[in-house]
């Protein structure tokens, strides 16, 4: 079948050949007739037209579509985290093992063969939210101004009240004890649209990308203490850094620098005690300051000191497409929160009934931040002459062409459910 979008048809052929064609036209491909006609400004409606909104509804119609394909890959990858070889339907209750039987709704072996895959449409998602970030500048070029002549019909609409968004976020990991507490209560946002509550509730029990990649994380091969035993290594590596540091500070001359280099010593320790035992770790996740799972933030801190080796490649560039991700979302929020701030200062509420810039503002936090703790890995980096050595057998797996973990690497590959997370 020929390409819907092609134009290759010679000139010497028969009319009649061309509308017999299976093919389609190019403005019925992508439905165009929708879409250029999806623009209703309602100053016009007024009959008092702005140019400007225009713009206004092209750019965040734009900004929809770009948060649908992101949603897109975003479930792909996902999917690709939360199913083995024998295929899947769906993330929430049809996922099969190997051997065809579904068990608590998702499978139980992550084909990790496919990481190339995953890695290829996270760094999609990264380009996008470059796009995105980009966009906003095209929209700054609307005066405040040319803003205020047709702001008021739009009450009470509001850019809070972007489903898809609130869906990326939850698919993403954001939780709701995390949010801020104005968009805490969607019952009030989409209350009038039950398909909207459904797709929320939905996307907020199913496994989330941050759940899945802790999952994936925590079945690092060489964290088992029967093994490489990595975790036991690298706490005796710190120990004799921070014994190394305290050391040093003693044999400052000056007591007011010795001071300050005991003292950095001494907070030193106290930092790296919050990942060595396991009740600290655990009481900063539950006050938000940390996001990952202790086993996972384990195989997060040795994919990232033991990243050169061949079989760490490939989740090393993971985390950091995770990162990215994190990061421009930031940025979004950033830009958008300074283009809030430019069109209708810092003390007018918003359209939707929220505060405004100063709400924004307030969504620029790490409570946001659904990969927190990988930002802040480089805290627990040592130097590379005290990076625990490899054993022969340790490297040799590690030197491996990638092909995913081997499930008999590690015991611990139970599924990803929202009862263990």
């Amino acid at each position: 079948m020929a390409c819907p979008l092609s134009d290759g048809i010679s000139d010497d052929q028969e009319s009649d050949q061309m509308t017999d064609s299976p093919g389609m036209l190019y403005g019925e491909y992508l439905r165009l007739d929708k879409i250029l006609t999806a623009q209703r400004l309602l100053s016009a409606e007024y009959n008092t037209e702005v140019h400007d909104e225009h713009l206004f509804i092209i750019t965040h119609q734009a900004y929809e579509l770009w948060f649908k394909q992101i949603i897109y890959e975003l479930d792909s990858v996902r999917l690709l985290f939360n199913s083995d070889h024998s295929g899947y339907d769906s993330l929430n209750g049809t996922s099969k093992n190997h051997s065809g039987v579904q068990k608590n709704g998702v499978s139980q072996i992550l084909n990790e063969s496919r990481t190339l895959e995953i890695l290829k449409r996270l760094n999609r998602i990264v380009l996008i939210l470059k796009l995105l970030v980009d966009q906003v500048s095209i929209l700054e070029t609307m005066t405040p101004l040319d803003f205020m002549a047709f702001r008021d019909y739009l009450c009470p609409a509001s850019g809070f009240q972007s489903l898809q968004f609130r869906l990326l976020e939850n698919k993403l990991g954001v939780k709701q004890e995390h949010r801020v507490k104005y968009n805490q209560s969607y019952h009030r946002v989409f209350g009038r649209d039950p398909k909207a509550i459904e797709a929320i509730k939905r996307s907020e029990d199913e496994p989330s990308l941050s759940c899945l990649v802790q999952k994936w994380l925590a079945r690092t091969p060489g964290l088992e203490a029967h093994d490489f035993d990595f975790w036991g290594k690298y706490k005796r590596s710190v120990e004799k850094l921070l014994v190394e540091q305290e050391q040093l500070a003693w044999k400052h001359a000056k007591e007011q620098l010795r001071n300050y280099h005991l003292a950095n010593a001494r907070s030193r320790k106290a930092v790296f005690e919050t990942i060595f035992n396991e009740s600290l770790h655990n009481a900063l996740v539950s006050r938000g300051e940390r996001k990952f799972a202790y086993g996972a933030l384990q195989g997060a801190v040795m994919i990232t000191l033991y990243r050169d080796e061949p079989r760490f490649s490939q989740p090393h560039q993971i985390l950091t497409a995770l990162m990215d991700i994190d990061s421009l979302i930031t940025k979004w929020r950033y830009n958008h929160v300074l283009m809030v701030q430019r069109m209708i200062g810092s003390q007018q509420l918003g359209t939707g009934g929220s505060s405004g810039y100063q709400y924004l503002k307030s969504t620029l936090s790490d409570r946001y931040k659904v990969f927190l703790d990988l930002f802040n890995l480089s805290t627990f980096l040592i130097p590379r002459h005290l990076i625990p050595p490899l054993t022969k057998q340790m490297k040799t797996r590690l030197s491996v062409a990638w092909n995913g973990w081997n499930p008999d690497d590690n015991q611990n590959n139970s599924e990803c459910t929202l009862d263990d997370t």
